[in-house]
């Protein structure tokens, strides 16, 4: 789908992509087919050793809105969002898995609370309207729930789902946030600084679908003590803005 031509910002959709090449086309293309909003897809290989590279450049010789860029630093999915992230130009910028586990049907929605002055709005599995599919952990996902609920209540950090990295950002606020979690985590970890800082942050309700190719790079034992790091960051430090 051609991109509509429009005064509002460009959504650049950051895209890490780890060995990816079984999945990849077919979530550009859902991406392509589904988003009418002006909007530019970077793809960030991190360290690929199959052909995602490949079949990104091919696809973008047929779509000038698509490149492919290298994480040359360390591989790890936060590396490969810092380069993604600097690629990115001014408006908005989401983080999207290669996977096809992000609809792609909720980034208008996330975009328009973006033009309405919103900072972050996150994709929230939890909230009324949201949903999940094909779960491959029943304890991440109990995990999940009750870090964004509790988050919620705790600490008041306006979503149900903190630890979804399905998120968008303005773009000054996403690029003036350092980030430290080598993993995973890096999402709630920017969400948690933003609203220390007093970000303007929403939700809008999205449904997750389980991966139907590829392997999933998340652990539950490595990635879910990084998560409680900055829940328990979150908590202690909730009446206090940065």
């Amino acid at each position: 789908m051609n991109p509509t031509t429009t005064d509002e910002p460009t959504l650049y959709i950051v895209i890490p992509a780890l060995n990816e090449e079984e999945i990849i086309e077919q979530t550009l293309l859902r991406i392509e087919a589904e988003v009418a909003l002006r909007h530019e897809v970077i793809v960030v290989n991190d360290h690929s050793t199959d052909d995602t590279v490949g079949v990104v450049q091919r696809f973008g010789e047929q779509h000038a809105n698509v490149r492919v860029v290298s994480n040359e630093g360390p591989r790890g999915f936060s590396n490969a969002l810092k380069v993604g992230y600097a690629a990115a130009g001014e408006g908005a910028i989401v983080t999207m898995m290669a996977d096809l586990c992000d609809d792609p049907g909720t980034l208008a929605p996330m975009y328009g609370k973006i033009v309405e002055g919103y900072d972050i709005v996150c994709g929230s599995r939890y909230m009324p309207g949201g949903g999940k599919h094909d779960e491959d952990s029943e304890v991440k996902g109990m995990f999940s729930r009750f870090v964004g609920l509790s988050l919620r209540r705790l600490v008041g950090v306006p979503t149900h789902d903190a630890t979804n990295a399905f998120k968008m950002y303005r773009s000054e606020i996403i690029k003036n946030i350092p980030i430290e979690e080598a993993g995973f985590a890096c999402s709630m970890e920017i969400l948690v600084k933003a609203f220390l800082r007093g970000a303007k942050i929403t939700e809008v309700p999205t449904v997750w679908h389980g991966r139907t190719a590829g392997k999933s790079k998340f652990s539950m034992l490595k990635g879910g003590k990084d998560y409680l790091r900055w829940y328990v960051w979150a908590v202690l430090l909730r009446k206090h803005k940065f």
